[in-house]
């Protein structure tokens, strides 16, 4: 990462210096350490070296197996468009609504990872959905790191692991334990549906996986989604500080919501974006300061499927320039045209910001969105731990009664 080395040199250098070291360590004790056979040593690291090499063989041949099926699989989704395909089927039976279609994908998902070992399941279900999560989602305005849409199909793919009646590891949990693979498979499930709403909060509130957060800010996440993790199993299983009531059940999913996602609400009484006239555009962009993203939503024809396009994007601005149509040009890579009152794409930059969201010419910029100035969404997280703090003292009081009793 310090170098910039790609990945296949960063392992050939890898694997270099672990053969280096199986070579050397051996001698290099017993010479430090006065023995007199220090060819000897020189002997059995070379055998060690052959014996890691014949290991490491036979271990990959499993990986070499699922990724070269994967492959296959993602070569047919490439030469056929199956995933466009996958994308219009989801968007079909969502009717445009994001949570039905990220339940969609999550199903698919599941479905597309039963039988398939982790590596083919992960190459399998991120081939074919997560960009069906990006493209739908940015037509709804949904713009999310792509680590946070790739964890999110992966985990539901998993998930196939133990989801009858496919359920590998559900069968080979039975094997061990002696009980029924079914009702294994069955029990896992459940388990795995009070974890089912993380892959959800990766996709709404990304600081959970810590992108573009400091330290400072990590260690406070860390600590409240631990908390909210500890609130959320208390309320699932019924059992806080003492026995949970129905209400207080539904009091503490609500709070472990809120601490992991306290954006939620703050979006219900303040909207996120202010719109613009796309007339303003490059006024605006003039006035944002350096290092600002640009939020916009384009439409027009897809090159590749013949289709229209519309969807959110975010452009990085770079260093702060008042001459908004020269910002767009240099950093963005946009260069504009007003045609009948509409602002239209006329070039877009080769290897710029702009080609890197597919964005084409002659598109035009429908929806300018800048970010309201707004009260921080972690305010909402004091009434939340005001209301579990409630909770706690009624059920310690219980607790005690019940004892006394």
């Amino acid at each position: 990462m310090i170098e910039r080395k790609s990945p296949g040199l960063s392992a050939f250098w890898a694997t270099a210096l672990l053969i280096f070291q199986i070579l050397t360590q051996k001698p290099l004790k017993a010479f430090f350490r006065g023995e007199s056979d220090v060819a000897g040593a020189v002997r059995s690291g070379i055998v060690d070296l052959f014996a890691g090499l014949n290991d490491g063989a036979r271990n990959m041949i499993g990986i070499g197996v699922a990724t070269a099926t994967a492959g296959i699989i993602v070569g047919a989704v490439s030469l056929t468009g199956i995933g466009q395909v996958m994308a219009e089927l989801v968007e079909f039976l969502s009717g445009g609504r994001l949570m039905v279609m990220l339940l969609l994908v999550a199903l698919i998902s599941l479905i597309l990872g039963m039988g398939l070992p982790t590596t083919a399941n992960y190459i399998v279900v991120s081939s074919l959905m997560a960009g069906v999560v990006v493209q739908l989602g940015a037509q709804e305005g949904l713009i999310v790191p792509l680590i946070a849409v790739h964890l999110f199909v992966f985990y539901f793919g998993i998930m196939a692991d133990v989801t009858p009646p496919v359920g590998l590891a559900s069968f080979a949990a039975a094997a061990v334990s002696g009980g029924d693979p079914i009702k294994t498979g069955f029990t896992a499930f459940f388990y795995s549906m009070r974890t089912v709403l993380l892959p959800f909060l990766f996709i709404f509130n990304t600081d959970l996986l810590l992108i573009d957060v400091g330290w400072l800010d990590g260690i406070f996440i860390f600590i409240v989604a631990t908390a909210a993790m500890l609130v959320f199993a208390a309320g699932t299983q019924g059992y806080f500080f003492a026995r949970s009531k129905i209400y207080e059940s539904v009091v503490l999913i609500l709070i472990a919501f809120t601490l992991f996602r306290p954006g939620f609400w703050l979006d219900m009484v303040w909207a996120p974006y202010e719109k613009k006239s796309p007339a303003e555009l490059t006024e605006l962009v003039g006035n944002m300061p350096a290092d600002a993203t640009l939020r916009i939503k384009v439409m027009g024809e897809n090159m590749a499927t013949g289709k229209i396009d519309e969807k959110f994007v975010e452009l990085p601005l770079g260093e702060a320039n008042p001459d908004g149509e020269s910002r767009l040009e240099n950093n963005v890579g946009l260069t504009l045209r007003v045609e009948d009152e509409k602002v239209i794409v006329d070039q877009v930059g080769f290897d710029s910001p702009a080609e890197k969201a597919k964005i084409d010419f002659d598109w035009q910029i429908t929806v300018v969105e800048l970010p309201n100035d707004r009260l921080p969404k972690e305010v909402f997280w004091i009434p939340a731990l005001g209301l579990l703090g409630l909770i706690i003292v009624v059920q310690r009081r219980r607790r005690k009664i019940e004892e006394g009793a």
